[in-house]
């Protein structure tokens, strides 16, 4: 990739590409577990006040050669960190989740880092598997996207071994 992406924080202009990126219905179908509305546009504003006002959340904006391609995050579950991304599905397949997911754990101390994905989401598998993350558990819940139940994989980056991540 000759495309320089970056993070930066999240900027209240970035929210309307936020949500147009979250119209897109079969980026909903893979995410799975999205909201349960894309459309309402309230929901997606108090949502994302929410998550801002948190300090405990890290949302980045992922930006290629300065234009807005989505937005990573990492949020406490539990005891544990989480992390999650979202992408402009025009963007799909140029590398853009990898490289912003890789840039949002050179920013995060902690280990172990865990993310989810429906077991059927490919291409997100194979981000975190490129950022080193490994299948550690099985779980299913209620997806709006689907209105079904889904399957997923529970993924961990090691606290310890090799960080394929790019640290």
């Amino acid at each position: 990739m000759t495309t320089e992406v970056r993070l930066r924080p999240v900027r209240d202009d970035d929210l309307p590409m936020f949500f147009a990126h979250e119209q897109d219905p079969q980026a909903n179908w893979m995410a799975a577990f999205g909201p349960k509305d894309p459309s309402d546009r309230a929901a997606f504003d108090a949502h994302w006040a929410r998550i801002r006002a948190d300090e405990r959340i890290v949302n980045r904006t992922v930006t290629a050669d300065g234009e807005v391609v989505g937005h990573v995050a990492a949020f406490p579950v539990d005891d544990r960190i989480e992390v999650s991304y979202w992408i402009d599905p025009g963007r799909w397949g140029r590398g853009y989740a990898t490289a912003g997911l890789a840039a949002l754990l050179r920013e995060l101390p902690q280990r172990p880092v865990r993310a989810r994905a429906a077991k059927d989401n490919a291409a997100s598998l194979a981000v975190l598997r490129k950022c080193g993350f490994v299948v550690v558990g099985e779980d299913s819940g209620y997806a709006p996207a689907r209105g079904a139940e889904v399957e997923e994989y529970v993924l961990e980056l090691p606290a310890e071994g090799p960080d394929q991540a790019g640290r």
